[in-house]
Parts: C-alpha cells; sequence; structure tokens
C-alpha cells in the first residue's frame, strides 16, 4: 500500500519519461487528479483520462515529448513537502523555479493550485512539488 501518491505519482511520470512511453498510469485519488490537471492546463502533458476496472480508478496520463529525439516536456519532478516532513509557505515566500519557468504545485485552503494563482489570490500553503 502507498502512502504517499504524490511521490508514486511524481517518480511513475519519471520513469515513463525515461523509457519515452507514450502513457502512463496512475491510481486515481482527488489530488492525483488535480495535479493532473494542473500538467495538462501548464502543457506538460497532452491528454488526461480516467479509467475504472472493477472497483479501482487509474489515471491514464498521456505525456508529451518535443522534436524528434523526443525529449520530454517534463525534464526534472521533484517533491518538496513529505509526510515525515512538511513544507509550508505563505504568498510571499514562495519560490520561483528556473526564474518562473517551472512551477511550483502548492496545497491551499482554496485546492491545489500553481504557484502564480498562489501569488495572486494571496495565499499560502504546502508545497508539493516543483516541476521544470
Amino acid at each position: 500500500m502507498v502512502n504517499d501518491t504524490v511521490a508514486n505519482m511524481i517518480t511513475s511520470i519519471r520513469n515513463a519519461n525515461i523509457v519515452k512511453a507514450t502513457t502512463v498510469c496512475i491510481p486515481a485519488t482527488n489530488i492525483t487528479k488535480d495535479i493532473g490537471k494542473i500538467f495538462l492546463k501548464e502543457g506538460f502533458i497532452t491528454n488526461l483520462r480516467e479509467h475504472k476496472e472493477n472497483t479501482r480508478s487509474c489515471l491514464i496520463l498521456t505525456l508529451k515529448y518535443r522534436g524528434r529525439r523526443k525529449k520530454p516536456c517534463v525534464t526534472n519532478l521533484r517533491r518538496i513537502s513529505k509526510p515525515g516532513l512538511r513544507i509550508y509557505s505563505n504568498h510571499r515566500e514562495i519560490p520561483k523555479v528556473l526564474g518562473g519557468m517551472g512551477i511550483v504545485i502548492l496545497s491551499t485552503s482554496s485546492g491545489i493550485v500553481t504557484d502564480r494563482e498562489a501569488r495572486q489570490k494571496q495565499i499560502g500553503g504546502e508545497i508539493l512539488c516543483y516541476v521544470w
């Protein structure tokens, strides 16, 4: 049983990028659905759909690649806040990844949002991961 669904999702995407897989299947939870929607909105993946099998459901992410050599759009994923050590930030101290080229995904009181949305709404929260 996996206790950290966000870390499981990040590791699955990272491993799929290494082998240049087109799709990756991740167990569906509310958090993984929200993070998948952010990936789709930010252009890191091309498609997101939910597949139900008996009692279990999984998210199928279609990964996005560039050029002939199939360079992945997601070059790096890093889990920041872990179950053993939670990292929180207010809206003024949210870090910028690659000077704003990457995104920070936060869990806030108004849902899971990117760093830009959190700064705009002036809300802080738990820093889940960095994506670039």
